[in-house]
């Protein structure tokens, strides 16, 4: 019987299975009847309709800031990814779930009960940094330290890392979707355009970047003027995106900051030397390693799959569940919950 591990992101839902690898990677969204609250899309399908619906169709995102919203919206998720990993089973599986590092006691817990509804026999629980260390393909047993940037959807973790465990971390609730956020505020504001949060998330892929371009470049963005209210389009360059960047980047560079300044001066050698490295799609932004490096004087890499990074790892860990269950390896505090 395969093991599945899931990385419960706030913007997308990756499942990897122990045999197989990973076997989905979709966006975290469900469409609901909003009369009989019955789940009719989930994932990719759903996405789709996100801004499109009538009134009768709610296409919403069940988890918020990496943490579960609406228990019975990600429960009725879980379900839906779980059934579509394993068909051809019959018996539950054992699921790991990756958490962001700042969870509480009361949100893991429910992220353990969604799971179990969902059909999961044992439910185990992994910190996000530490899944997406292991994922980049760092051996984080050893006395050595390392320091990982997560930038999802929800959250923002960043960890230093070493003997199998969490030495310091931060988690804040500014990463993917706050910077989506900051582009439709700065679109309003400078360009008296409303733009919807797809149209956002295009642009941050685009033309985004938070670290000056030898070259710039420009998007054509269709929006709703706010003076006329008809619809019109506007070229929007790299630059801009840096300006509309500014606060939710610096609120990460301070975490990344107090961090380094907590950490023990061995292990800060350690991380000056092995470098920091970046995962999660926030840090696919252009030039944000560039970024890092420049405010730290620590050399940064952005980890080769960056996006399933965190799901990799959770694979990785799948090996490991028979020695967490007898608590001879407790992972960076994971917790077995059944």
């Amino acid at each position: 019987m395969a093991d599945i591990g899931i990385d419960l992101g706030t913007a997308t839902v990756l499942v990897y299975d122990s045999v197989k690898g990973l076997l989905i990677k979709e966006p975290s969204v469900v469409a609901v009847d909003a009369s009989t609250g019955e789940v009719l899309k989930v994932g990719e399908e759903a996405f789709k309709m996100i801004g499109r619906t009538p009134d009768r169709i709610r296409a919403l995102y069940p988890l918020k800031d990496g943490v579960i919203s609406d228990f019975d919206q990600t429960e009725q998720m879980l379900r839906h990814f779980l059934k579509k990993a394993s068909e051809s089973t019959l018996s539950k599986p054992r699921v790991c779930i990756c958490v962001p590092s700042g969870i509480t006691g009361v949100e893991s817990r429910a992220c353990v009960n969604a799971a179990v509804s969902a059909g999961a026999r044992k439910v185990y629980l992994i910190e996000e940094p530490v899944a997406a260390a292991i994922g980049a393909g760092i051996d984080i047993t050893q006395p050595d330290g390392h320091m990982v940037v997560d930038i999802g959807g929800g959250t923002a973790d960043i960890a230093v890392i070493s003997l199998s465990g969490v030495v310091e971390s931060a988690s804040i609730k500014i990463a993917g979707d706050q910077l989506n956020e900051a582009v439709v505020k700065y679109m309003r504001r400078k360009h008296n355009l409303l733009v919807g949060e797809r149209t956002a998330e295009e642009m941050k892929k685009q033309i985004g970047c938070v670290f000056p371009k030898d070259e710039e470049e420009t998007m054509d963005v269709k929006g709703r003027c706010l003076l006329t209210g008809l619809p019109k389009v506007v070229t929007v360059s790299s630059m801009e995106m840096m300006d509309a960047f500014e606060e939710p980047v610096e609120r990460i560079m301070e975490a990344v900051h107090q961090v380094l300044e907590r950490t023990p001066p061995e292990l800060v050698a350690d991380i000056s030397s092995n470098g920091i490295v970046m995962t999660g799609g926030g840090s696919l932004i252009r030039g944000f390693d560039k970024l890092v490096t420049a405010r730290t004087g620590i050399h940064t890499t952005v980890a080769d799959d960056a996006i399933s990074c965190v799901v990799l790892g959770t694979g990785k860990s799948l090996d490991s569940l028979n020695a967490m269950q007898d608590g001879t390896m407790n992972l960076s505090r994971r917790k077995q919950m059944t």
